[in-house]
């Protein structure tokens, strides 16, 4: 919802289309009739690569195989694909001059690219290719991008008119990992991809002080894109939530507490508020969680993970 609202703040000429699991509540999928053109319900497809999953610890990657069904849109001559986790920030219809399959490259391994944002012809034939390839390689990661990444394998080779600049799917976890870069390219960023496991609705939010519990930010070092997220969250989608929930509460609503993110997918009542994201900086954190957090873009940048102690360290390995 909040990326449709993002897409029309910044004057897309192009029609919207989201592909949906059959979890959806009918109040949800009558908020996204109001913002996209069209909303296609798509069976939940799974990896069931349970060993590849295992390795990456996020066995909740394997649904987005769904994200296949994206080639079965044959009445489009070409789409550009985004993640639900993606915010724009500017006009990016520039993308429809690219030809498939244009992506940026992943902050993990920058020869794979990353399937948040891609840009692909719909084709009845090569989702049928898609398939059959995943029937018989399987994804080395357990996820799309594995397989996208293997089916289309000349990407880092090939033609580099197929590279998307890093600025059009900018992980918010590269802020954190490589600061300089930001500072000198950042105030390009034109889609901002919220990485990892912690996404912008699991915050919650303060309207009144426009503020998110649990996270803290120094806005002289980048502009706070998870606040950006939640004022048009806010502004914009609450509000027609609120028409379509009624009374039943969409997690919890608008509350002493603020909002908080995700619309409850039962009729049940409402859900409590789960506790907020716990600080950036736990006492005596381990090697492990440290790594974890870095992961999720919650690097102690201020702290023990700045650039200076980076830059130290990198050099101590140097010499």
């Amino acid at each position: 919802m909040v990326l449709a609202r993002s897409l029309r703040n910044h004057g897309t000429s192009h029609k919207l289309a989201a592909l949906i699991g059959p979890h959806v509540s009918e109040p949800s999928r009558a908020v996204l009739h109001k913002l996209y053109d069209e909303v296609r319900l798509v069976d939940v497809m799974d990896s069931g690569d349970e060993a590849h999953l295992a390795l990456m610890k996020r066995p909740d990657l394997g649904v987005t195989f769904t994200k296949l069904h994206c080639w079965t849109l044959t009445h489009y001559s070409k789409c550009v694909f985004m993640d639900a986790d993606t915010l724009v920030v500017c006009n990016v219809d520039d993308l429809f001059e690219r030809e498939e399959l244009s992506a940026a490259p992943d902050p993990g391994w920058p020869d794979c690219f990353n399937s948040g944002v891609f840009v692909f012809r719909p084709s009845v034939e090569t989702y049928g290719k898609l398939l059959t390839f995943c029937t018989e390689n399987g994804s080395f990661d357990g996820g799309d991008q594995g397989v996208l990444n293997s089916f289309f394998s000349d990407w880092a080779t090939a033609d580099i008119s197929k590279h998307l600049p890093f600025i059009y799917n900018l992980s918010s976890i590269a802020i954190y990992t490589y600061l300089p870069a930001f500072r000198q390219y950042g105030h390009n960023a034109k889609v901002v991809h919220f990485l990892g496991k912690v996404k912008p609705w699991d915050y919650v939010y303060d309207p009144r002080s426009r503020s998110l519990k649990g996270q803290t930010v120094d806005p002289d070092l980048q502009p706070n894109y998870l606040l950006q997220w939640w004022e048009l969250f806010s502004s914009s989608v609450a509000p027609l939530m609120k028409e379509e929930y009624g009374d039943q509460p969409f997690h919890s609503g608008l509350s002493e507490n603020g909002f908080h993110g995700g619309a409850s997918e039962t009729n049940s009542g409402p859900s409590p508020l789960p506790p907020p994201p716990p600080p950036l900086l736990p006492p005596q954190m381990s090697s492990q969680e440290r790594k974890q957090r870095w992961e999720q873009g919650q690097a102690d940048y201020m702290g023990s993970d700045a650039f200076s102690n980076i830059e130290r360290k990198l050099d101590s390995f140097l010499k």
